[in-house]
């Protein structure tokens, strides 16, 4: 295993490549700066993505309870499978992956026959190891095998949540989550850790004041828990990146070895006017005083990560 690590000024983006049989892994950090070569930007490279219909199962680890779960169920169901929300939504954030990325994958592709399919996120199975049965420390092998657990479709994912008192390795270090495939089973998997109490500065800002760089006030969580609305920002993130680069051939910039992808390529922006330590221009709920940019299911509302969009070569933000 190589772990390949880019810092620019305070932040960081990390890409965690895992060799093995067919297998490629991609991770992120949060909290991250990085200034694009013009000349090297994020293109398609005539590998396979995820599309059609994308099956998920989940895998909770730890204590999770009834409430986050259904925080992170309700982000998942609002990419696809719910009514529109009101703008802005995850549905339209989802939108600009299906349009500007799967949707086009699958038209370039000889055996796609030519035609673009709206691409579906379908809710799976949901498996609970509540007792952690491979303990509280656990590899990046581990991880792969609790995905397997998980008992992913071919050509879906399946997501493994680990608790807040769930080590991982390389979790805080090197990132916040990461995601892979086998490209033999034409399966995928993404990993997020509740960062709350292990480095919520590192992996749950913009909600928690940063552990590096400039110090702002930390926002207000969408959903009032600092621990796993910092997972929705990471598992949007990995997402994106596993449907359009799940075997590390598809949609990506600079070396296949550590690449950026969909949203990688726009650490830390979430709304218009972003800069390093300022999420940028965002909506404000009145209620609560909580920042978010995106409407989900059950009026819930979330904080989701810029998508590069390239055919601007620009990062798009929904706010």
């Amino acid at each position: 295993m190589a772990v390949i690590c880019a810092k620019a000024l305070v932040l960081a983006v990390v890409v965690v490549l895992v060799s093995t049989p067919q297998l490629a892994v991609g991770a992120r950090r949060r909290m991250e700066l990085y200034q694009p070569d013009p000349a090297d930007m994020l293109s398609y490279h005539n590998g396979q993505v995820l599309h059609g219909d994308i099956a998920v199962s989940v895998l909770w680890y730890g204590q999770f309870t009834q409430v986050q779960k259904t925080v992170i169920y309700d982000f998942v169901l609002s990419l696809t499978m719910m009514p529109q929300a009101t703008p802005p939504s995850v549905a339209q954030w989802w939108s600009t992956i299906d349009q500007q990325y799967l949707s086009k994958a699958a038209q370039a592709t000889p055996n796609a026959g030519g035609e673009a399919k709206r691409t579906q996120v379908l809710l799976a199975d949901q498996v609970s190891d509540d007792d952690c049965s491979m303990g509280k420390s656990l590899t990046l092998a581990q991880v792969s095998a609790l995905a397997a657990r998980a008992k992913p479709k071919k050509g879906g994912v399946a997501l493994v949540f680990t608790a807040q008192d769930v080590t991982v390795e390389g979790f805080c270090m090197s990132q916040c989550g990461l995601h892979g495939s086998d490209a033999e089973s034409g399966t995928a998997y993404v990993w997020v850790g509740n960062a709350a109490t292990q480095c919520p500065g590192q992996c749950a800002w913009p909600f928690h004041q940063p552990e590096y760089g400039p110090q702002g006030p930390p926002l207000t969580p969408p959903n009032g828990d600092v621990g796993v609305d910092g997972m929705i920002v990471n598992l949007a993130s990995e997402f994106a990146g596993v449907v359009t680069n799940p075997f590390g051939d598809a949609y990506y910039q600079g070396s296949s070895d550590a690449p950026l992808e969909a949203a990688t390529a726009c650490p830390g922006q979430f709304g218009s006017g972003s800069y390093p330590g300022y999420a940028g221009n965002l909506k404000i709920d009145q209620a609560s005083g909580a920042s978010y940019n995106a409407n989900g299911a059950q009026g819930r509302k979330y904080l989701l990560p810029a998508l590069f969009n390239p055919s601007t070569s620009t990062c798009s933000t929904l706010v």
